[in-house]
């Protein structure tokens, strides 16, 4: 339901519209002039299959106007005199779909075969005058057909590029506003942190130089700066970020596990499983659960050694991150902003994550990312 209508799916209503053509064709048939008695049940068929057909012109709109191109000339030739709606209307939808020049072939090919049907069916003066006026009749239909589908598929047209252009638009000024804004943290935050990281620095090795005991508030406006500085650098580069660099994805999370191996973290990698076809964005958000997580570890955890096991399945990328630290069940950390990050990109893209201290000592950080191709 929305804003108070029902929506009908597509499928349901291409039945009504078929069902719909058929009943209008079968009443149509029967009323008018009855043919003999060995045609009927031939006739009546092709009427009914005619209408039919038109519950699969969305997916197949060239057969479905062959199809019913055929009934027609079939129940005709049965001596049926009807109109050819159900043509009508594949007519309209095959060059909705824009098979335009095909379905002017097919329609002068069904004139012709219609006017030839008409002469041997009623010979004389009178085929020949009922092939004329139906010929007359059932062009300028098929010129409104075509003109239908046509001014819709155009209508259409002209409402995929506006979407397109209102996207790109508001891309640009998404950009615009992010560099801004990076622009602003930029002047008028990394001068002043930068200040107060350096004087507390300062101030901390000349108590030290002096043999004083340094301040545990001191200590704290040192620690504070550097995180600080690390997260504003962090955050303007994200900010700055154009997607002009080739974007982080499962082949640079080795690197990853080297790089904290290099800053003292015993960190090893364990693949298991054969690497499907995996999209961009679940690789994307794999190689940012696994950055996240040794981040974290290597600044909070107080750890001495870190494993990253990456399982690939046939549905799913399952992605685990332990490390020995200082974290248990009576003292867990409280959730950050990475963690928070992390568990918004996973939920993003249908997925599942589990964070939390083990059961002896340390941290586990579980994700679970569906691989298949989204739509």
């Amino acid at each position: 339901m929305d804003k108070g209508r029902i929506r009908v799916p597509a499928v349901v209503g291409d039945w009504a519209i078929a069902a719909g053509v058929a009943a209008l064709l079968l009443g149509t048939g029967r009323s008018g002039e009855a043919p003999g008695a060995g045609p009927d049940l031939l006739g009546y068929a092709l009427l009914a299959a005619s209408g039919l057909a038109l519950a699969a012109r969305r997916r197949a709109p060239l057969v479905v106007l062959a199809v019913t191109g055929l009934c027609a000339v079939g129940y005709q030739a049965a001596g049926f005199h009807v109109l050819a709606v159900s043509y009508l209307v594949a007519v309209y939808g095959a060059v909705r779909a824009g098979h335009r020049a095909l379905t002017a072939a097919a329609s002068v090919t069904m004139l012709v075969a219609l006017r030839i049907t008409a002469l041997v069916v009623h010979d004389g003066p009178v085929g020949e005058a009922l092939a004329q006026g139906r010929g007359v009749l059932e062009f300028a239909w098929l010129i409104a057909a075509f003109a239908a589908g046509e001014a819709v598929r155009q209508a259409e047209r002209r409402a995929d590029e506006a979407e397109r252009s209102r996207e790109e638009t508001a891309r640009r000024r998404a950009d615009e506003e992010r560099l801004h804004i990076a622009r602003e943290l930029h002047d008028s935050l990394t001068h002043q942190i930068s200040i107060i990281k350096v004087q507390s620095e300062v101030a901390v090795h000349v108590a030290r130089k002096r043999g004083e005991q340094v301040p545990d508030s001191l200590l704290a406006i040192q620690e504070a700066g550097r995180e600080a500085t690390r997260e504003l650098r962090a955050t303007l580069q994200a900010l700055r970020d154009d997607d002009t660099t080739p974007p982080r994805g499962l082949d640079h999370i080795p690197e990853l596990v080297e790089r904290a191996g290099g800053s003292g973290l015993e960190a090893t990698l364990t693949i298991e499983g054969q690497r499907p076809d995996v999209p961009a964005a679940v690789g994307r958000t794999a190689y940012r659960i696994v950055q996240e997580s040794l981040t974290n570890i290597a600044r909070h955890a107080g750890a001495a050694t870190a494993s990253v096991r990456i399982d690939y399945r046939p549905d799913a990328l399952a992605i685990r991150i332990d490390d020995d630290g200082k974290a248990t069940p009576d003292n867990a950390p409280t959730p950050g902003l990475g963690l928070l990050g992390m568990r918004e990109r996973v939920t993003a893209l249908g997925g599942r994550l589990c964070a939390g201290p083990r059961s002896e000592r340390g941290f586990t950080v579980q994700a679970e990312l569906p691989v298949e191709h989204m739509s």
